[in-house]
């Protein structure tokens, strides 16, 4: 029977609400947990808190995460990573819970493949991207928040007769661009699963600009191109007004939604649950409304996602 776990997250919305959970749950069981600080720097310098019900009380609302969250090149080395284990062994931790997206998660297989630690992931990032996985922590909250941010610029668009282009966060994966399109009801989104052509875009434009189309709005995802650089390819191709709007890192804050909360809550309860089974090295994913798990070797793979539906829609409905 395990006597204690340490916890290590990233920051997005939910990952506090999915603390609570699996906090309450293991003092459910009896069962200590220790929350490690700024991710596994944390856990290479011994930077730990002890967690129990009165301390995560009143944090189901907050976003980001309380523990503090890190990219760690120290982690990467065998140095890092046998100062980690030595941390491990000082506080008699038995195994770990680790609440985060495809890094957080790689490090978590890592330590259970390795080192042999028992480790459960949680899967949280806005990107949604983690394979095997149909909704992450922090995906929900973050359309959510962008979709409000480009209702107030469709409201200066249509007013100022402009084209905006919408630049949202979303590295190899378009996932947060083609919801906040669709969800939007924008006229194009420019994804990294999908080849676009400018000409194109800018031949719609034009066309709409001749029917008395006085405002468009494109989405661009980071990792497709810049919203400058498509910015400047319009004006320079149709002559009109075009104006860029960055969100950046307001959509990995905010207060998560109950969508959120609701799923954190399930998976930080299941990933206790799990450890206690004696379950390691796997995700625990919210699937056809159940709790399953996914093997981390397989989670931390590249997540192909197929938005050529989505994208027809908008085009239909734009």
């Amino acid at each position: 029977m395990l006597k204690r776990i340490g916890v290590i997250t990233r920051d997005c919305a939910g990952v506090n609400a999915a603390l609570r959970a699996l906090v309450r749950t293991a003092s459910s069981h009896d069962l200590e947990v220790l929350g490690i600080i700024k991710g596994y720097d944390g856990l290479i310098d011994g930077n730990l808190v002890a967690l129990d019900r009165r301390s995560v009380s009143g944090i189901i609302n907050l976003g980001g995460t309380i523990l503090k969250s890190a990219r760690s090149e120290r982690f990467l080395t065998e140095a890092g990573q046998q100062q980690a284990l030595r941390t491990i062994g000082d506080h008699g931790l038995e195994a770990l819970v680790v609440i985060g997206g495809n890094g957080s998660l790689s490090g978590a297989h890592l330590l259970a493949t390795r080192h042999g630690i028992r480790v459960i992931g949680i899967p949280a990032t806005i990107d949604n991207d983690v394979n095997g996985v149909d909704f992450c922590l922090g995906a929900d909250t973050a359309v959510n928040v962008a979709l409000d941010a480009l209702d107030k610029i469709r409201d200066t668009a249509t007013s100022l007769e402009r084209i905006f282009v919408v630049e949202v966060m979303g590295r190899d994966c378009g996932y947060l661009a083609m919801k906040v399109a669709l969800a939007g009801g924008c006229e194009d989104v420019l994804l990294p699963e999908q080849d676009f052509s400018l000409e194109e875009i800018c031949q719609e434009i034009a066309a709409g600009n001749a029917r008395g189309k006085v405002s468009w709005i494109v989405v661009v995802a980071e990792g497709r191109a810049t919203a400058r650089e498509v910015a400047a390819a319009i004006t320079g191709l149709t002559g009109l007004e075009t104006r860029i709007a960055v969100l950046g890192h307001i959509q990995r804050g905010g207060r998560p939604t109950a969508f959120d909360r609701i799923l954190a809550a399930r998976l930080g309860h299941a990933a206790v649950e799990y450890l206690l089974q004696g379950e390691t090295d796997k995700c625990v994913s919210f699937k056809n409304d159940k709790i399953e798990l996914v093997p981390l070797e397989i989670a931390i793979q590249p997540k192909k996602l197929k938005f050529e539906s989505e994208y027809r829609l908008l085009k239909i409905l734009s």
